[in-house]
């Protein structure tokens, strides 16, 4: 499995598209300065950043893969998984709580996107809740998971799972130690 650098590709397309950092903030709503962190591998974006980028951008999510989506129906062989971490800094030192792998990038025209999405404690602890379009799926697989929706907070263990409006505010990380998720998003 081999770690994707997914600031660089967003990079490369926001500039083959003509497109600066300023417009795709106005694009996105982030500042940017947040941009040219994700962009630099300063700052690692999570799913629903990712999700808003590639939006704006007008793009698909399996570009950032390296994947053509091309088939009607995605296989993915649990060796073969592409692997993006949250590194807040180039030395991967220090770590935003998660690792992601996409397990349907090959399938054209695609309504949702699935993950395997391992939860680890943090180094730098975010409060800070989420906010995107759209909605998510959450199944545990492993270990438990600390959910934050709006004001109400919950674990969940394994074969547990929450459906929610990716509006409200959430948080999803590990409880204590780590943990395996599947995670759904609509495209």
């Amino acid at each position: 499995m081999e770690e994707i650098k997914i600031g660089k590709k967003i990079k490369e397309i926001r500039e083959n598209k003509g497109i600066s950092l300023q417009e795709l903030s106005k694009l996105t709503g982030f500042s940017s300065a947040i941009l040219s962190q994700v962009e630099n591998h300063l700052e690692a974006p999570s799913l629903g950043t990712l999700f808003k980028i590639a939006k704006a951008l007008e793009f698909d999510i399996g570009d950032l893969f390296g994947i053509e989506c091309k088939n009607p129906f995605a296989m993915t062989r649990s060796d073969e998984r592409e692997k993006v971490a949250r590194f807040a800094s180039n030395d991967g030192a220090t770590r935003y709580g998660y690792t992601y792998m996409s397990l349907g990038m090959a399938k054209q025209n695609r309504k949702l996107e699935p993950f395997v999405v391992i939860l680890e404690p943090e180094t730098i602890k975010n409060e800070k809740p989420y906010t995107h379009e759209g909605e998510e799926f959450i199944f545990v697989l492993e270990g438990k998971v600390e959910v934050i929706l709006d004001k109400k907070r919950d674990i969940l263990e394994p074969g547990d799972s929450i459906y929610y409006d990716s509006k409200v505010p959430h948080l999803i990380r590990c409880f204590e130690k780590r943990a395996v998720i599947l995670a759904v998003f609509p495209k």
